[in-house]
């Protein structure tokens, strides 16, 4: 049979009324002591009596035992309860012969909203936990997180430290590799060249052999064509030239025999000619001197008189040269404000004239007879 108990208003241990349903599920006993026990019971009730009597035994304990727990501890563990009003109920009904297979609570509310409350309490608490359990799964999600980065750094780091050391590694052996490829090729390329530079070497060496050879008859080929053009040019030039040469030696000896000749007979009609005129001159110089020696002897004889003489002869020549330049005057005109003036100047001329025919010719003309006359005053004034 199948049994809906139901508590209404039922206050806890802590005074909050409640209200619970539950579902039971019951039997008869088939066992004989206990079968007598529910046939003593229920004998001659009807189906409806049998479950209210054991709906009614199963409330009464169910309401007795929500008196000792809190709303808490119904609501929070729902199976607990059922087992413990399960096992306080089974020896009551049991003694009826009825034996309970199973006792769940269906519901439980109150009117006061308390369980409602509990829930949002619970929601709160469940919210916060929930945030705090979500903040610190987050924290340690990002710690992690974070010790997962680093680890993966870590391990990123070292792989590419491995590969840096394992790249450098590489190129360091693939740059020995290179420089022992390079050092052979360049030990290679060196003995080719030198190779080649021997075989060079070997070539040019055959060339100059050839060279030479050329050269040597070619030599022997200038020296033949040479003594060709020598011989050549002996019979057409130089025999000519010779010949043509010895006739203008001849030549020029004649002319040169001619002109020495000439030269001579020159020569010796300019010494005849020089002899004649230095005799000439030695005898014109002879009469000359003789005539000298004749006047130095007469002006010696007659002495200053000879002197005065010669200086008297001299003076129209001195004159003439003075008054050279005034031959080309046509007119002097001198003036002066007083008639005696002139006279004074021309006095003053003569005064000075035998100063200075003695400062040209050493002869003092005043001690002249005639000529203390002329420079005498009186004498001045009458010129």
């Amino acid at each position: 049979m199948t049994l809906q108990p139901k508590c209404d208003d039922v206050e806890t241990a802590e005074g909050v009324a409640i209200t619970v349903t539950g579902v039971a599920q019951v039997k008869v006993m088939t066992e004989n002591e206990l079968l007598g026990y529910a046939c003593e019971q229920f004998l001659g009730k009807s189906v409806v009596e049998i479950k209210s009597v054991i709906l009614q035994t199963l409330e009464g304990h169910l309401r007795a035992i929500l008196g000792t727990l809190t709303v808490e501890q119904i609501y929070q563990d729902r199976d607990k309860f059922a087992v413990l009003v399960r096992e306080v109920a089974a020896p009551d009904v049991g003694r009826m012969g009825i034996e309970i297979l199973s006792f769940t609570i269906k519901d439980v509310y109150d009117k006061v909203e308390y369980l409602s409350s509990l829930g949002k309490t619970q929601t709160a608490a469940v919210q916060r936990d929930a945030d705090i359990g979500v903040a610190e799964a987050e924290r340690d999600a990002g710690i992690r997180e974070a010790e997962c980065k680093k680890e993966m750094m870590d391990v990123k780091f070292l792989a590419d430290t491995k590969m840096a050391d394992s790249k450098r590694e590489l190129e360091m052996q693939k740059a020995s590799f290179n420089q022992e490829v390079n050092t052979k090729k360049a030990e290679a390329q060196l003995a080719y060249e030198l190779q080649a530079a021997k075989e060079q070497q070997k070539i040019r060496l055959e060339e100059i052999e050839i060279e030479v050879v050329q050269r040597k008859k070619q030599i022997t080929i200038e020296e033949k064509e040479i003594d060709r053009t020598d011989k050549e040019l002996i019979a057409t030039v130089k025999r000519p030239a010779e010949a043509e040469a010895y006739k203008m030696q001849q030549l020029a000896e004649g002319q040169k025999i001619k002109k020495v000749l000439i030269a001579q007979a020159e020569s010796e009609k300019i010494r005849c000619i020089g002899e004649a005129e230095a005799a000439s001159i030695e005898a014109v110089g002879k009469a000359e001197a003789e005539k000298m020696r004749l006047k130095a002897e007469a002006y010696q004889q007659y002495g200053d008189a000879a002197k005065t003489a010669l200086v008297l002869e001299a003076l129209p020549k001195i004159a003439g040269k003075v008054a050279a330049p005034l031959s080309r005057t046509n007119e002097i005109v001198i003036l002066s404000g007083e008639g005696s003036r002139v006279t004074g100047e021309v006095n003053r001329l003569l005064a000075e004239l035998p100063v200075s025919i003695n400062a040209l010719t050493g002869v003092d003309l005043t001690k002249i007879p005639l000529l203390q006359k002329m420079t005498n005053p009186q004498c001045q004034s009458a010129i």
